[in-house]
């Protein structure tokens, strides 16, 4: 059986009132790593900002960047917790982890990110632009531009 199908089998679709939500509430929690995988060293050497590497399929490329060998800097809103239990498990793979909480939507934090990455690690070599949040309406005619412009500053630059 595909592992996505075991974890949602009979689940109901999972909604936060927060943006973003908290990985450690959810339920089921998803799956974030291949416990079987064992990386070659693709990586090695490399070193990775991941936006929203803190949960989901940003916590899932930041493990997987670890097992390759890539040192990484989290950018992450404010869910603490995650971006914690996140950096414990790149750590595991005996690479570099710095967490950086801020607004990716704020260009200068982005800046300052890159600037704290470099002095940390010093270099960048690879950027996941992963960070999102979504806010559903009814119709596309209720999003405000003001929401638009927003979701276009986290996801896209």
């Amino acid at each position: 059986m595909n592992p996505m199908d075991r974890q949602t089998e009979g689940q109901e679709p999972q909604h936060q009132d927060r943006q973003p939500g908290i990985e450690s509430k959810m339920n089921p929690l998803p799956l974030s790593e291949d416990e079987d995988y064992r990386g070659s060293g693709k990586l090695k050497g490399k070193v990775a900002i991941i936006t929203g590497g803190d949960s989901g399929i940003g916590r899932a490329a930041a493990i997987a960047f670890a097992k390759e060998g890539a040192d990484i800097s989290i950018l992450y809103l404010d869910e603490h917790s995650d971006a914690e239990e996140t950096r414990k498990r790149i750590e595991k793979e005996n690479v570099r982890c710095l967490l950086i909480p801020g607004d990716v939507g704020d260009e200068n934090h982005c800046e300052q990110a890159v600037e704290q990455t470099v002095d940390h690690f010093g270099k960048l070599d690879i950027l996941v632009n992963n960070a999102a949040e979504q806010h559903p309406q009814d119709s596309i005619l209720n999003i405000s531009t003001e929401q638009l412009e927003k979701t276009f500053r986290i996801c896209f630059i």
